[in-house]
C-alpha cells in the first residue's frame, strides 16, 4: 500500500497531511505528486472528491519548503480555475495546508465579481496564485512564472480565457492540467 511518506514529502508537509486527516493517498494523487516532485508535465484527469487539487497542491507545497527562503518574493506558481467558487476552494486548500509549514508560501486567489483594485492590493509577495483564466491576463506577470497548473471543469472555459491560458502555460518550465 502507497503512503504518503512514500511519496517523498518532508517530515513537516506529512504532519500537517495527517493533521488534516489524510490517511492514504488516491490514485490520481499515486500518479500525479512522484512525477511533479520529479518535474515532469502531467495530464490528470479524476472524479469529484478524488483528490485532485492536493495531487497538485501538495508537490507544490512540498517545493517550495525543498528551497531557501527568497528575500525577494515573486509570483512562481500560476493555478488557473474556470470559477470563482473553485478558485476560493483550491486557495482555501493552499492556505490550511500550508499554514503550519516552516518556509511559508504566500497565496492570493483573483476572480470577478470583486473590485480589481481590492485584489490587487493583496497581491504583494504573492507566490501562489489561483486566478479565474479570464482574470489572469488583468492582473498576473508572467515572467517570474516556473510551474502552471490549469484545471479545466465542467464548465467551459471561454475563448478569451483558453487564449490567457495558453500564454501563460508558454512562459514557464512545468505544467499541470487537472480535469474534473
Amino acid at each position: 500500500m502507497t503512503t504518503f511518506a512514500s511519496l517523498g514529502f518532508s517530515k513537516p508537509l506529512l504532519r500537517t497531511i495527517a493533521d488534516h486527516q489524510y490517511a492514504a493517498p488516491y490514485p490520481i494523487q499515486i500518479e500525479a505528486i512522484p512525477a511533479i516532485l520529479a518535474g515532469k508535465d502531467i495530464l490528470g484527469k479524476a472524479q469529484t472528491g478524488s483528490g485532485k487539487t492536493a495531487s497538485f497542491v501538495l508537490p507544490i507545497l512540498e517545493l517550495f519548503q525543498r528551497r531557501h527562503p527568497a528575500r525577494l518574493l515573486y509570483l512562481k506558481v500560476l493555478i488557473l480555475v474556470p470559477t470563482r467558487e473553485l478558485a476560493v476552494q483550491v486557495a482555501e486548500v493552499i492556505g490550511g495546508f500550508a499554514e503550519r509549514l516552516p518556509n511559508p508560501v504566500k497565496h492570493n486567489a483573483v476572480f470577478g465579481g470583486v473590485s480589481l483594485n481590492q485584489q490587487m492590493m493583496t497581491l504583494k509577495d504573492t507566490e501562489i496564485l489561483v486566478a479565474v483564466a479570464v482574470m489572469m491576463e488583468r492582473v498576473v506577470t508572467l515572467q517570474t512564472l516556473e510551474h502552471a497548473v490549469r484545471a479545466a471543469g465542467s464548465v467551459g472555459l471561454g475563448a478569451r480565457a483558453v487564449n490567457a491560458g495558453r500564454s501563460g502555460l508558454r512562459c514557464c518550465s512545468r505544467c499541470w492540467f487537472m480535469c474534473w
